[in-house]
């Protein structure tokens, strides 16, 4: 699934609320772009969106049955 398929699955499901939804996006996205990239600034915004899915936490426990 490349990122418009993954975007278009998003908007049906609508699965713009789940933050770990947009992060395998923003994955796939830098997957897409990786040829394009130099290796300092694809590990940068790996960092980044590694940051970004460790701030989430576990906010999804006792909620698993409402967001899985």
């Amino acid at each position: 699934m490349d990122s418009t398929e993954l975007a278009q699955y998003i908007e049906a499901t609508n699965s713009i609320t789940k933050p770990w939804v947009l992060v395998q996006l923003r994955l796939q996205k830098l997957q897409e772009r990786r040829a394009t990239l130099t290796n300092d600034v694809y590990i940068k915004e790996l960092e980044d969106i590694y940051q970004d899915l460790m701030n989430l936490g576990e906010w999804w426990r006792g909620i698993e049955d409402e967001v899985f």
